[in-house]
């Protein structure tokens, strides 16, 4: 146990298993994509002048703790992982109570909703319903390839960032919707690449993920594929100027600096490879996000 957990354990006691399941070392992640759309709405200049701020804080705040936080407790409470899972390493068995408290948790946070623009608030209950149906039996649409994929292509891809625009109140042009929608391939091509490392665990309990019916060699070509289709959107958004090109260019070859070795080595790699090759992409997807930024924000 890490000194850091001791610590937790001695203040908060067996509480402190219910906030390691919402996962926070992930929050920063769903935190920078939420916000990319925010920024997006009012300009980098607009956020600095603080422009929808307060609404903006709170969308944050329901959407990445209470959603996303809520969500991935409830996916825990019945997963019951043993081994690593993404953004919790040594996971605690999960409280008795974890699948209620998240449910409470994310209705919470719907009914915070109602207090921002009802486009937030009817995102936020779409996610919600889209999470129930992931996570919870009968239901439990993880365990179903192919549709794990497509909530997933969704729900963080394109719905996070717009949840973000969606707290300013303000409309959504066309260049900036493709740009949303360009989210949705790119996240895509990442979804596969969070679960090649969990495919033993995967397969001992039940689940055909998405991943696990594609199998390691067809995930990481679909992967290639949804970046580039992901780009191709970004592109056809995009004014063609140089910058504009340039950024978009060297987000796309980080990604490909990532993917296409994993690609090629990809039947010699355990398990801790497969992981950190995750985390390498979640490294590309931050540098996606600052060049949509720079671009149009």
């Amino acid at each position: 146990m890490s000194s850091a957990r001791e610590a937790g354990y001695r203040l908060l006691g067996a509480r402190l298993d219910y906030l390691l399941h919402l996962r926070p070392a992930e929050w920063p992640i769903m935190a920078a994509h939420t916000l990319l759309g925010y920024l997006l709405a009012v300009g980098i200049a607009g956020a600095a002048h603080g422009v929808q701020l307060p609404a903006a804080a709170l969308g944050l705040l329901l959407w990445v703790v209470c959603l996303n936080g809520g969500t991935l407790a409830l996916n825990s409470a019945f997963d019951r992982d043993e081994g690593d899972g993404a953004y919790l390493k040594r996971p605690p068995p999960p409280p008795r109570h974890l699948a209620m408290f998240s449910l409470c948790l994310i209705g919470a946070g719907q009914l915070m909703a109602l207090a921002l623009p009802a486009r937030f608030a009817a995102v936020y209950a779409v996610c919600f319903v889209l999470s129930i149906l992931y996570s919870v039996p009968p239901f439990r649409l993880k365990a179903v390839a192919g549709a794990d994929w497509v909530i997933n292509m969704w729900g963080f891809g394109t719905l996070t960032p717009y949840a973000g625009w969606a707290t300013t109140g303000l409309p959504l042009d066309l260049p900036r919707a493709v740009v949303l929608l360009g989210f949705c391939p790119l996240f895509a091509a990442l979804y596969p690449l969070t679960q090649l490392y969990q495919l033993e665990e995967d397969s001992r309990r039940g689940d055909r993920t998405f991943a696990l019916v594609l199998g390691t060699r067809r995930s990481l070509d679909v992967a290639i594929g949804g970046v580039l289709l992901a780009f191709g959107l970004f592109v056809t958004a995009a004014e063609k100027t140089r910058w504009n090109l340039v950024l978009l260019g060297g987000a796309l070859v980080t990604w490909l600096v990532v993917v296409i070795p994993w690609r090629r080595s990809w039947s010699g790699r355990t398990p801790k490879r497969h992981q950190r090759g995750m985390y390498l992409a979640l490294g590309a997807w931050a540098v996606t996000d600052l060049a949509v930024l720079l671009i149009w924000g």
